[in-house]
């Protein structure tokens, strides 16, 4: 990714390190067998790894593959525990939530739920029907914790007598949840209550239940349940002791209910599923998560789904013959080879509409390169995310893998390297060349990301797709423009533009649009080759972008995502999933149009 704070000032380390050699490679074997441990996390030669599409029998031997790759041990011998995710079962029910029994009632509540008539009583029905029930408790307990309904407030009382051992009251703020978003937020309010409870039982009612429009019933009971498994989701795997999620059941009162709810919890579980892969990926070390690591997290995903998914590996040589000059500059510098991704989504009945690709980012760690990444604010500590587009493509994978959308073909392509320091690597002043053809000036080390996307894009219009989005952690600029919640848009279609939109609004997630401002490619422009990678401080986000624009054929439709921003939670020092939702629902919309 390129920072606010990178630098040149690298220039003078360079002549420090050892004279530059060829690397030698060797052209990886192929076979249909079953590989050899996929990936050595340490930097030692790796064995062979399959370059063609796994048929059934290798896919099904490279579970073998997989746990010998994991018992190899990373630099720093760290190896990453075995956890499993939560799983929660959903249910939607429309019965009387005062005969619920379990663990703990959850009640959603306004600041308005919480007007009291002249003899102190609750005005709203259900907090009334409640609180006598309880013999006033609930009003009391409301009055001595000062609780008033603002988004983010919880009370929580113990009962005896009653079906349900607690019963609790999470604030909503002002309003009942009319977004994705704020049904999500109240679902991950519900496990930070049953956490703290460790109640293995739940029931969520809102307070007002007809504030909710009917049309968004469905949406907001999915937005509960998946806001229910993130908040219960730690990622413990890199800690020595982990906390164990109690919450097994959840039932959902007044949302409706019957198969097509049902079917939209369902649906909710297995996009938390993908959310959480992707936060894990991002979230693993680049000592652990190498190049080699992430393609062998990606075929698993090919493994684990095989009725509708395929998996080519590319390795160093066959990017050779396909002649991506851009990527294997940017991957030569490091002791773990580049690993070129393809996972192949083809629906059950091969009836296919729409052709699709996705192309993620896949820099499981970024130096800098010559241009090292140095000073206040480069961050290069968290570079481990800059993988974070790839980690947003494979977690829609494995969320789709197990929705199944039919009438869509989905191709799911990342350009897995690293970007470091050595001998064999790229240097300011050289020029690289695209399997496009088209000649790269690189003056600027640390923008890296848009090399290894330029081949990625070629080779995703050469499967014949008719849209493409990539996503990245491309540019500081983006986030110094839009902050850390809200990713940047670049598209030159409208089309394309407004099913984004829609899918967001569906997701929650945050996304803006920003122009690809054609006068600003002059600042792009080489005196020696067709272009640079980098132009001024200026516009560094749309200069970026329209750097992207160069390799994707005219006649498909594609957008560009900069997600440099939502990666990752400063607060919580954890990455976000972001993207994976957003990804899932724009297939599912070319699914069903």
């Amino acid at each position: 990714m390129a920072t606010a704070a990178s630098t040149t000032s690298a220039a003078v380390f360079a002549s420090r390190l050892l004279r530059r050699s060829p690397r030698l490679l060797r052209r990886l074997s192929v076979s249909r067998a079953p590989p050899a441990a996929l990936a050595s996390s340490s930097g030692r030669p790796l064995p062979p790894l399959a370059r063609h599409p796994l048929g059934h029998r290798a896919r099904m031997g490279h579970t073998a593959a997989a746990a010998a790759a994991a018992a190899e041990p990373a630099l720093g011998l760290t190896k990453p525990n075995a956890v499993e995710p939560p799983q929660v079962t959903f249910s939607a029910k429309d019965v009387e939530f005062s005969e619920y029994k379990g663990d703990i009632l959850a009640v959603a509540v306004t600041e308005k739920d919480l007007s009291k008539d002249a003899d102190s009583k609750f005005e709203n029905a259900v907090l009334k029907k409640l609180d006598g029930q309880l013999g006033g408790l609930l009003s009391e307990a409301a009055a001595e914790e000062d609780f008033t309904g603002k988004t983010g407030q919880s009370v929580v009382l113990r009962l005896a007598g009653q079906g349900f051992k607690r019963v609790g009251l999470i604030g909503l703020g002002q309003n009942a949840p009319s977004t994705a978003s704020a049904s999500r937020g109240l679902g991950e309010s519900v496990a930070s209550v049953a956490k703290a409870a460790q109640a293995s039982t739940a029931a969520i009612v809102l307070a007002s239940p007809s504030e909710i429009q009917e049309e968004f019933k469905l949406t907001a009971a999915a937005a509960i349940a998946s806001g229910t498994v993130l908040g219960l989701y730690e990622d413990s795997r890199y800690k020595s002791e982990s906390k164990k999620v109690h919450l097994k059941q959840v039932d959902i009162i007044g949302l409706g209910s019957g198969a097509e709810v049902d079917q939209k919890l369902k649906y909710a579980n297995d996009l938390s599923s993908g959310v959480i892969f992707g936060r894990e990926l991002v979230n693993s070390p680049a000592n652990v998560l190498t190049p080699a690591v992430l393609a062998e997290e990606a075929s698993k995903i090919a493994s684990t789904y095989s009725d509708v998914f395929t998996a080519t590996i590319l390795d160093v040589e066959k990017c050779k013959e396909l002649k991506m000059g851009s990527y294997l500059g940017v991957a030569a510098a490091s002791a773990n080879p580049p690993h070129f991704i393809h996972l192949c989504y083809k629906p059950t009945d091969g009836n296919v509409k729409r052709t699709l690709a996705i192309v993620g980012k896949g820099l499981t760690f970024d130096s800098g390169g010559y241009n090292i990444k140095t000073g206040p604010g480069c961050s290069i500590e968290l570079m481990k995310f800059d993988m974070g587009g790839s980690a947003a493509v494979f977690g829609a994978a494995k969320a789709l893998g197990q929705i199944k959308p039919p009438g869509v073909e989905v191709h799911f392509i990342v350009a897995a390297c690293e970007n470091m320091i050595s001998g064999t690597g790229m240097r300011p002043g050289d020029i690289v060349t695209a399997s496009n053809g088209k000649t790269i000036e690189v003056n600027n080390t640390d923008a890296e990301g848009r090399l290894t996307l330029a081949d990625a894009l070629v080779y995703a219009c050469n499967q014949g797709v008719e849209k493409i989005i990539d996503l990245a952690t491309l540019t500081g600029a983006c986030v110094i423009a839009l902050g850390p919640s809200i990713a940047g848009v670049f598209t030159p279609s409208d089309e394309l533009a407004k099913e984004v939109t829609a899918a967001s609004e569906v997701s929650g997630e945050k996304f803006w649009r920003l122009p690809l401002e054609e006068s600003y490619w002059e600042s792009m422009k080489s005196g020696v080759a067709d272009m640079v990678n980098t132009g001024g401080r200026q516009g560094g986000s749309i200069t970026a972008a329209l750097f992207l624009k160069q390799f994707v054929d005219e006649k498909v439709q594609w957008m560009h995502i900069d997600m440099a921003g939502p990666v990752w939670n400063d607060k919580k020092r954890a990455a976000t999933g972001f993207g994976v939702s957003t990804l899932v629902e724009w297939v599912l919309k070319n699914s069903s149009s």
